[in-house]
């Protein structure tokens, strides 16, 4: 298990907002904003894998993206390294670039199928470096042997793999230049579950080995159990809890992280059928239009009247645990149940 105490911040996200305007009418004026990502703060430490969960449209690859500023951010600050690049310029960004990477979700879409495999991995390394075509397809097969790739492929293309090389092609090009940070948005979300196991491993013998630091973004909440030393739970664009992966999983405390945690199947027919299990009733709002006060007060089964008026800070209620819940704001000792 990863410790904190040893480590130092290698990014600090404060206050990120991403929205995208709303055009409507024949002038196409903006009437409104769809608020993907709205007020999200988190730190990840130097070697950590900060898990990113929530279910489908609740913002997790928008942020992952705006963290690295393939989108451009609403407002809010990112720190990488001790450097601000929410809003650097186009010259200090392209500086930066080597030092943060994304995997993304699905290898097919993400490799040009025009490009052989070597001109895949090899493509950043032309960007960003000045190696001569020698050292360039050096480095080419090092990190083939590295994901674990047979070099006599370097030549071929990526229809002519299956999921998980592509997917493995997809990684080494992520770690052409040595980056310190990558954001893994559900990179194994569109791979036969046989080949899951291998990819997540692959990742977990790469930071070990290189000390990467990951945003692991993903909806398998079993898969991020096994990787992720701290969990960030989103809803509808905000965070609402924040805990190291072990008091999350066996004492989760805002209610939507019990109904998303209690969803995750149970493989012991025994416990199955006698699993408590929580339902959550109605419809996720739209982001367009979020609700009043809290985000989840509209299917929380522990709602108040203060829910539906005042929005619930995020804020550190037991030591490193975060949660953004009315039920906390009074005694940061009692629990949601006594609360209820």
């Amino acid at each position: 298990m990863f410790d904190r105490s040893a480590g130092r911040k290698l990014l600090e996200v404060k206050g990120l907002k991403m929205y995208f305007p709303i055009r409507t009418g024949l002038l196409r004026r903006q009437t409104g904003n769809v608020k993907a990502v709205d007020d999200v703060s988190f730190d990840i430490y130097e070697g950590e894998t900060l898990g990113l969960v929530g279910e489908s449209g609740c913002g997790k690859s928008t942020c992952g993206r705006a963290v690295l500023r393939l989108y451009e951010p609403t407002e809010g600050s990112i720190l990488l390294d001790g450097e601000e690049i929410a809003h650097a310029p186009f010259d200090k960004l392209r500086r930066l670039r080597p030092k943060m990477q994304m995997v993304f979700q699905d290898p097919q879409a993400s490799l040009n199928p025009r490009m052989t495999v070597a001109a895949i991995i090899g493509e950043p390394l032309s960007e960003h470096s000045d190696m001569d075509a020698g050292a360039r397809l050096d480095r080419i097969y090092e990190l083939m042997d590295a994901v674990g790739l047979n070099r006599d492929f370097a030549n071929r293309y990526p229809h002519e793999f299956s999921g998980g090389q592509r997917q493995r092609i997809g990684i080494a090009r992520a770690l052409a230049l040595n980056p310190k940070f990558i954001v893994c948005d559900e990179p194994i979300a569109a791979l036969d579950v046989s080949i899951q196991a291998q990819v997540v491993n692959l990742l977990e013998e790469l930071q070990d080995r290189l000390g990467l630091t990951y945003l692991f973004i993903s909806h398998d909440l079993s898969m991020v159990r096994h990787i992720a030393d701290r969990v960030a739970v989103m809803y509808l664009g905000k965070v609402v809890e924040l805990a190291p992966r072990d008091g999350l999983y066996d004492d989760p405390l805002h209610p939507y992280t019990k109904a998303l945690l209690s969803a995750v199947p149970e493989p012991d027919p025994v416990l199955h059928d006698t699993a408590e299990r929580t339902i959550l009733q109605g419809d996720v709002p739209s982001p367009a239009n979020p609700p009043k006060g809290c985000n989840f007060c509209t299917r929380c089964p522990s709602v108040m009247e203060i829910c539906r008026q005042i929005d619930p800070e995020f804020r550190e209620v037991r030591p490193g645990r975060f949660v953004a819940c009315h039920h906390y704001n009074e005694d940061t000792n009692q629990t949601a149940d006594n609360a209820a």
